[in-house]
């Protein structure tokens, strides 16, 4: 038997799992597993990869000079403020890392995202999931749920799995009812499919105080989850001490070239934008006129919920559902037994989808 021994919470991590890709003896595979953009990534980003490829024994701007540069000139930031990683993923894990410890506790809400308890248990501090209302996080339950170990409050907004979200009004009041010790961090992966008037990614509440973190991946709308991009959005403090803990060369050349291409592209995401805005609904209209609960979202993304009972429910439902070549999403993990999450597709996949839902309802009845 070893000797070595983790540290606290380490063993308590149940790991991520990522959606599956492959259906064994089935060739053709539509995969609604992981929110990854409808139509891959922008033709530019994937010319500005292959560009790269001659230059992958240089090591990379440790400080993604130019991508931070470009960030902060189309928001209106200070780019000194915006640090990148390996994904957002990254930088939760090196928040958590940074500011919460064994004894100390994490907060999120009941539906969040699985990465949230996973970072705080890494850092052996203790994860606490406050009760959503209605699938939606919930500020007075979160508020409830603060005690004087509470270090960091994670808010995914818009949420994944659920699509939901809360009005700029809301994150507002959970940042002013939170203390000055305690670090706010607004995960905003979503934020770029919505254009609702009261929505907010967060930004304007950074700037307002000096606990209150925001950050964006490139993972979604940007279609580039394989080559792991994120950013965060910080006070000029917490900036510094994310600037400490990261790898001095955390994001590579090539994801750095690539992001900043597929940044440029703004026609390529307001093509990727105005698709989902036009299947997203669809999609939802459909399910539900299958007799099936499709709760509203504000993602890429939606919820698919199935009644109870042998060959009716959710395993019923993804068995069927492989077998026809469409992998979707389980997510009892994030607390929802009866749900699927089934990502926007291109129109095909989408009417596939469809077909094969209403396959099953009928031979379910």
């Amino acid at each position: 038997m070893s000797l070595l021994v983790p540290q606290p919470g380490i063993m308590d991590i149940t790991p991520y799992v990522g959606g599956e890709s492959k259906i064994q003896g089935v060739s053709r595979i539509i995969k609604l597993a992981s929110n990854e953009g409808a139509f891959g990534p922008s033709p530019k980003a994937v010319a500005a990869f292959v560009a790269h490829a001659g230059e992958m024994h240089r090591y990379p701007d440790g400080g993604c000079t130019a991508l931070r540069e470009a960030v902060a000139a189309r928001h209106g930031l200070d780019a000194s403020r915006i640090v990148f990683g390996a994904g957002s993923d990254e930088l939760i894990g090196l928040l958590c890392r940074a500011y919460a410890g064994q004894g100390d506790e994490v907060l999120y809400s009941e539906h969040g995202f699985l990465m949230y308890p996973i970072a705080a248990r890494s850092a052996s501090a203790t994860p606490v999931a406050a009760p959503d209302q209605g699938l939606t996080a919930d500020v007075d339950a979160i508020l409830a749920k603060v005690t004087k170990r509470t270090r960091i409050v994670f808010l995914a907004n818009p949420n994944n799995p659920t699509g939901t979200y809360l009005p700029r009004s809301e994150l507002a009041r959970l940042r002013a009812g939170l203390s000055d010790n305690i670090l706010l961090v607004i995960d905003a992966a979503y934020s770029e499919y919505i254009d609702l008037p009261d929505f907010s990614s967060g930004l304007e509440l950074v700037d307002g105080v000096a606990n209150t973190v925001m950050t964006r991946t490139f993972s979604k709308i940007y279609g580039m989850g394989g080559l792991r991009l994120g950013w965060a959005y910080c006070p000029a403090a917490v900036a510094d001490v994310l600037n400490r803990v990261r790898n001095p060369f955390n994001v590579g050349s090539a994801a750095q070239a690539a992001g900043l291409a597929a940044f440029a592209d703004t026609e390529f995401v307001a093509k990727v934008k105005k698709h989902n805005d036009e299947w997203l609904p669809w999609t939802i209209e459909q399910v539900r006129a299958l007799g099936f609960e499709a709760p509203p979202s504000v993602g890429n993304f939606m919820l698919v919920r199935f009644p109870a009972g042998p060959g009716r429910d959710v395993p019923a439902a993804d068995a069927f559902l492989k077998a026809r070549g469409l992998i979707v999403r389980r997510v009892a993990g994030y607390g929802l037994p009866d749900a699927l999450r089934v990502t926007i597709g291109r129109e095909d996949e989408m009417r596939a989808f469809i077909g094969a839902l209403g396959e099953f309802a009928r031979q379910a009845t």
